[in-house]
């Protein structure tokens, strides 16, 4: 069984966090559809939602791996 912890994005090093943002931005299947856009822009809208509590970073202890996902897709 999978056990995901939640990690408060305020709990990282500010370094930690910008790595984490910008493999999660970069990822394959994070397109955000017909339109460019910066890097430094999708950075910031993350950022941005994890501030607001509609995003949250996750670590799977399993696959000892973090993600970051909206709040309402967390079961």
């Amino acid at each position: 069984m999978n056990k995901v912890i939640k990690i408060p994005y305020d709990q990282l090093g500010p370094e930690i966090l910008q790595g984490l943002i910008e493999e999660f931005v970069t990822r394959e299947g994070t397109e955000y559809g017909h339109t460019q856009v910066p890097l430094e822009q999708k950075i910031e809208q993350v950022k941005s939602q994890l501030k607001l509590g509609k995003a949250v970073i996750t670590y799977d202890e399993d696959t000892r791996s973090c993600n970051i996902v909206p709040k309402d897709k967390l079961s």
